[in-house]
């Protein structure tokens, strides 16, 4: 509990204690008043002075307001008790719901307590503790066991165990060893690190997620903005009319019925009608809800960037996925060399060298099963051709290595894989050469992540590769995919994603899953796109709305689940706010309902639907 709060606590102790040792008193008249005017501003000064403030300002219509008005008028009716008792529990429940938003600010910072105090930086052979935004790039830093990785790098040396549960939600450790990259916010758990830095801290995977994280709220979700724009009609449509109330029935009285005005009675009603009135539950427990749910994503490794992308989550009917690195390990081998023109050696040094400029999975796999060192200064006249492959010249011979497609544009004719795989084929010189088969792994929990998802309400899943066909269907039919389109260029992505879009029903979201790095535009394309494996990954964290902190597919349907969930509690409190609000208000206004029942409708219906706004926060069994 924070010293604000406590001192809250003392005022509400005090003044409970006082108004009932004033209620049980046999005073009466201006001495009763007075007494109770103590304990009504010992627990009441704070609200009386928001309430002048924002009359003072223009923005007269709060929840201050209300309470003020409500109890100020109560005392001047004479019923001390309440008018205090209101104020009492008002209060009550402002603490209880300032400490349900620490205890889930808490939670996030807890789970997000990555942000490191210090680096250990080796500087001409002696280490010195440093502020991580004064090492520069390039630096070497040393983690001792027990401490966070400061900064993004990669090891230089020695080995260890990563504990990277605060990023990824996964409890396994990560080994790693000299030449791994690793990044920061990571816990090293055994040896010793050298690591050379490769970003400033400003830059780091650390610092991006610390600020995704604090900056989610500032993105609302449509029911965030509805309960807003709700708040500022609803609460002085009530005011004007508690009004009304408080003046048309007894002038009707007086005037058409010849009664009695009984002016403190319905004055007493409108009263009730105000504090019944006050729109904090809603206020409150949607936007906490939403924060819980962001929360809860985060703690299972989901970042999400802001409620609106939650609320649009849990809409979701259509999901499109990337296959290489998404469904698939992304770690290609070569599993097969068939050679015409060449010995199967050559075939694969050319294929290699040809390659060797490229980044792609695909080029360094053919380059580990060349096995030798790259002489680039045998290469040249390197042409990368997108969705193709590349051509160069190696040892002055023109080498093609690439797809079916590339064959097919220098008019060459090549021959069919009987095997399913990515198969490079290679020309040298204008004559084809051979081909070479090239094996990706689906990951271990591919098949059940696809399958959770359709348990999770998805209608549709769709996979979109540049692969062949033959390898695109296989991937497929294995994961229970049910749709595929292969031999795709990265443009002719986005435009089938278009199609997707216009096929799904007006309500219905549609997600794309890819690793958020040559897949950036159809991230931005879909209605939410959805980053895995982006640890680390700039492209990923700027181009994806969501962004799953490991490789795991089976976190999506997770992700949907705790969306769910979320949009679930926030509809139920809108319901249950509402719906209490409008019985108590119809009996408040028929003097059936008094100023306890108020206090019931205003801070109970509050704190029970904050505490169903915490439920968000736990996402464990999903």
């Amino acid at each position: 509990m924070t010293k604000k709060q406590k001192k809250v606590l003392v005022r509400i102790i005090a003044a409970a204690v006082l108004m009932v040792i004033l209620a049980l008193l046999p005073i009466e008249g201006y001495l009763r008043m007075a007494l109770f005017l103590i304990p009504y501003l010992i627990i009441g000064y704070d609200i009386l002075k928001k309430a002048g403030k924002g009359i003072l300002n223009r923005q007269v219509f709060d929840e201050n307001f209300l309470m003020a008005i409500a109890t100020v008028g109560a005392i001047a009716l004479g019923e001390y008790t309440e008018g205090v008792a209101v104020m009492l529990f008002y209060q009550i429940g402002e603490l209880f719901q300032s400490y349900a938003v620490g205890k889930s600010r808490r939670n996030i910072s807890d789970l997000m307590d990555i942000r490191p105090d210090y680096a250990n930086l080796l500087c001409e052979g002696a280490v010195s503790q440093v502020d991580p935004d004064e090492v520069a790039v390039g630096s070497i830093i040393v983690v001792q066991p027990g401490e966070k990785v400061p900064i993004d790098g990669v090891v230089r040396e020695g080995s260890a165990a990563l504990n990277t549960s605060a990023l990824t939600g996964e409890s396994l450790p990560r080994e790693v060893s000299a030449g791994d990259e690793v990044i920061s916010g990571c816990i090293n758990m055994t040896g010793v690190l050298k690591i050379e830095t490769t970003r400033a801290f400003g830059e780091s995977t650390v610092s991006k997620i610390l600020d995704l994280v604090e900056n989610s709220s500032s993105k609302k979700s449509r029911s965030e903005n509805f309960i807003s724009k709700f708040a500022k009609i609803y609460t002085p449509a009530v005011c004007f009319a508690a009004a009304a109330l408080a003046v048309l029935p007894p002038l009707v009285r007086f005037l058409f019925m010849g009664l009695t005005p009984e002016w403190g009675v319905w004055v007493y009603r409108a009263l009730t009608f105000l504090v019944i009135s006050c729109p904090c539950a809603l206020v409150i427990s949607i936007p906490l809800s939403f924060f819980a749910g962001i929360g809860g994503a985060s703690k299972e490794g989901v970042l999400v960037k802001g409620s609106n992308y939650l609320e649009t989550l849990s809409k979701t009917k259509y999901v499109v996925f990337d296959k290489t690195g998404t469904m698939t390990e992304g770690v290609f081998e070569v599993s097969g060399i068939h050679h015409a023109a060449f010995p199967k050696e050559r075939l694969l040094e050319y294929a290699a060298y040809a390659e060797s400029f490229s980044s792609h999975p695909i080029s360094k796999s053919l380059q580990k099963a060349y096995g030798g060192e790259i002489d680039k200064s045998r290469i040249t006249d390197v042409e990368e051709i997108g969705g193709n492959g590349v051509t160069a010249k190696v040892d002055g011979l023109s080498v093609a290595a690439g797809n079916g497609k590339l064959m097919e544009r220098l008019g060459i004719a090549c021959e069919e894989c009987h095997h399913v795989g990515t198969v490079v084929h290679v020309a040298v010189d204008g004559a084809y050469a051979g081909h070479i088969l090239i094996s990706d792994r689906i990951k271990p929990h591919a098949a059940q992540a696809v399958a959770a998802l359709k348990q999770a309400g998805i209608k549709r899943t769709v996979m979109l590769t540049g692969d062949a066909w033959a390898v695109a269907k296989q991937v497929a039919s294995d994961l229970g995919i049910d749709e595929v389109l292969g031999e795709l260029l990265p443009a002719d992505k986005v435009t089938k994603v278009e199609e997707l879009l216009e096929r799904k029903g007006e309500k219905e979201k549609l997600a794309f899953v890819g690793d958020g790095i040559n897949d950036a535009p159809v991230l931005r394309r879909a209605d939410i796109g959805i980053a895995m494996g982006a640890l680390g990954s700039d492209a990923a964290i700027e181009a994806a709305d969501v962004v799953l902190m490991d490789d795991d597919p089976q976190k999506i349907a997770k992700a949907v689940k705790i969306s769910k969930k979320c949009l679930r509690i926030v509809y139920e409190n809108i319901y249950f706010a509402i719906g209490v609000k409008i019985i108590c208000l119809l009996l408040g206004a028929l003097g059936i309902a008094n100023m306890w029942l108020a206090i019931f409708a205003d801070v109970g219906v509050m704190v029970l639907a904050v505490l169903n706004a915490i439920r968000a926060l736990f996402v464990k069994k999903l």
